[in-house]
């Protein structure tokens, strides 16, 4: 069987990808289509999550094991077959490919076309431009440079203490005995 997916992005409300892809084949393939068609690079961590009708997500499909200690089953995307999570059209999935900004695709199951097969995956038609791939996550800095006065001529003595070493404010650090120390 051949599924059909939709692939958009909020942040780019003109940008979709269609993407046919054998029912059999890893959720591996289908990343490596999506990000090849969107020209990001494959080398970053990424996941689909399994959603439900209302976008809530449920099930994860990681790119690597992240060692959790979770009861929940792992999903990884070069061991999951698309057809072991994704069964029936209208089903719903996130991509997060951008993990620090938690930036991600939604797909749909658009059509399911049952006897047949696909060799390879496909990006069928691709529409708009994708949102960048990396976010701006920086704050700008000011334009204007800001001058700090560095000299200590004016810091009051009294606040900070005198600048000579006392040794005998210090006490006698031998009087604490061994079995004070736990």
């Amino acid at each position: 069987m051949v599924y059909k997916f939709l692939v958009g992005s909020e942040e780019a409300a003109n940008f979709k990808l269609e993407i046919v892809i054998d029912s059999s084949d890893t959720f591996m393939r289908l990343r490596n289509v999506i990000l090849e068609a969107a020209g990001y690079d494959k080398g970053q961590i990424d996941s689909f999550y399994i959603c439900d009708e209302d976008w809530v997500k449920e099930k994860e499909v990681t790119y690597v094991d992240m060692g959790s200690d979770s009861d929940e089953d792992i999903w990884l995307m070069d061991e999951t077959n698309l057809d072991e999570l994704i069964e029936e059209e209208g089903q719903k999935m996130k991509f997060v490919f951008d993990y620090l900004n938690e930036r991600y695709f939604y797909i749909v199951l658009i059509d399911t076309l049952p006897k047949k097969s696909l060799h390879d995956p496909l990006c069928q038609r691709k529409e708009g431009r994708p949102p960048k791939e990396n976010a701006d996550v920086f704050i700008e800095q000011p334009k204007q440079a800001v001058k700090i006065d560095t000299s200590l001529d004016e810091i009051d003595e009294e606040f900070y203490g005198e600048t000579e070493f006392n040794e005998d404010e210090l006490g006698d650090l031998g009087e604490f005995a061994d079995e004070d120390i736990q």
